[in-house]
């Protein structure tokens, strides 16, 4: 006998019973616009977490998936960020970010990389759910193909857009640095103004003020040599020999 029309479930009753089990949830983010999309993002995040590396209150992360429906289901409410940092919690690797197995945290900082295919969805829909559900007080839009910068942080519950200093960066004050690009990457900058580096580039850079320094020091004996020469010189003009001074 078959059964009746009104006793079949819908697809819709079906998705609605499934309780998605607890435990990790993997991300779920497409492929990256551009290899310029992908590096940016990977120099974000070894850049803040060399800044902070004797921090463990932090997660850092990009492109992956937060999970944040209100049914704990999986299959609702996600968004997947190019770059976010959530502060107060606990610094491990992750999966994804599954709100409702994270106390309720959603990111503090939110950096999105615009594309011809993302710019609108970035600039519009993603803002108001970064700005309505995840409250997420610093919210940043780059364009690593013409550089362009924006940053916004949350006044009475709206965006408002951040004034730029002279130099074009932008202040957060949840990561309390700045933003700005440096040789056509978008990079972090300390309240004094110096720039977050990467661990080579502090290597480097210390290498250099050794070369520095030594240069410096050559030069310095060098120039004393001379004036040794010089005044042997003299000495010997003056009939005496310099080598029986001492």
């Amino acid at each position: 006998m078959s059964q009746s029309l009104a006793a079949t479930p819908s697809l819709q009753d079906v998705t609605n019973s499934i309780i998605f089990p607890p435990g990790d949830i993997y991300s779920d983010e497409p492929p990256l616009e551009s290899d310029l999309h992908r590096e940016q993002i990977d120099l974000l995040i070894r850049l803040i977490k060399s800044w902070w590396r004797d921090r463990q209150d932090f997660y850092a992360t990009g492109n992956l998936t937060i999970y944040f429906s209100s049914n704990q289901k999986k299959s609702e409410e996600f968004r997947g960020p190019d770059f976010f940092v959530v502060l107060d919690t606990e610094k491990k690797d992750r999966k994804s970010w599954v709100v409702w197995q994270e106390d309720g945290k959603y990111p503090n900082v939110i950096i999105e990389m615009l594309s011809d295919s993302t710019a609108s969805v970035d600039k519009g829909l993603k803002k108001q759910i970064y700005q309505n559900t995840f409250r997420t007080p610093d919210y940043f839009l780059f364009d690593p193909n013409n550089l362009e910068l924006q940053g916004f942080h949350i006044v009475d519950g709206q965006y408002q857009e951040l004034a730029p200093t002279e130099s074009g960066w932008f202040w957060s004050q949840q990561l309390g640095l700045y933003l700005g690009v440096e040789d056509g990457k978008l990079r972090f900058f300390t309240p004094d103004r110096q720039l977050v580096m990467l661990p080579e580039e502090e290597s480097n850079q210390q290498l250099e003020q050794v070369n520095q320094e030594l240069q410096q020091a050559n030069q310095q004996l060098e120039q004393e040599r001379q004036r040794a020469a010089i005044l042997a010189e003299r000495l010997r003009a003056a009939g005496i020999n310099p080598e029986q001074i001492f």
